[in-house]
């Protein structure tokens, strides 16, 4: 897992990477604008923390797309670049998860380790914090909050949920912070993207059938 991650230092240079080489690598610029349906907002925060926020409406209700967030065992069978998510023991009897994301750029691999304490608050919120894992910090939360969509009537749906993820994320000198914030926008658009495409598989007129 280490050596992983120092594959990203640069040899005699500190961590951090500029724009122009993000760009290099085929990263986005900037994702405020809406992407497949998805709105990622960069937050401020001081020196190498980002706070990164993204919001998408899914055309089913809060109850159901809160049954795919913490089915927390099957997470990596359809969030992209997430290779492992399991519950795990917790010492007071709480939600505890472990999680491994993995991108790759050019031939270079990062993965990166979290545990994970979750704290639910049905069905409008669940915050998590890292314990353990190769940031230095990571936390954040979900929130639900129903929504009269436009399209609704043509879509068939009677309940929409609006689905926020909010990040609070620091790296270690290791990883490079301006590449490391626009693969995390980029990944939110995927992510979240395929939360909506996992409710259409499980509750869509299709799934019905």
């Amino acid at each position: 897992m280490n050596t992983e991650l120092n594959q990203w230092t640069t040899e005699g240079e500190g961590a951090e990477i500029d724009d122009g080489l993000a760009a290099a690598f085929g990263l986005p610029e900037s994702l405020s604008e809406s992407a497949q349906g998805v709105e990622v907002q960069t937050v401020c925060a001081e020196g190498r923390q980002r706070q990164i926020c993204a919001k998408i409406q899914i055309p089913y209700s809060i109850e159901q797309v809160w049954q795919i967030l913490t089915d927390y065992d099957r997470l990596a069978d359809f969030i992209p670049n997430l290779t492992k998510s399991c519950k795990i023991a917790h010492p007071q009897g709480g939600i505890r998860i472990e999680q491994v994301g993995t991108q790759s750029l050019l031939k270079l691999k990062f993965c990166a380790r979290v545990v994970l304490d979750m704290v639910e608050q049905f069905p409008h919120q669940i915050d998590f914090c890292m314990i353990e894992g190769d940031f230095k910090q990571f936390s954040g939360s979900w929130t639900l909050q129903p929504v009269a969509a436009l399209g609704a009537v043509e879509t068939r749906a009677e309940a929409w949920t609006e689905l926020c993820y909010m990040i609070v994320v620091l790296p270690p000198r290791t990883m490079p912070i301006g590449m490391i914030e626009k693969r995390l926008k980029s990944g939110l658009v995927t992510n979240l993207s395929a939360i909506r495409d996992r409710a259409d598989m499980l509750f869509g007129c299709t799934a019905a059938e």
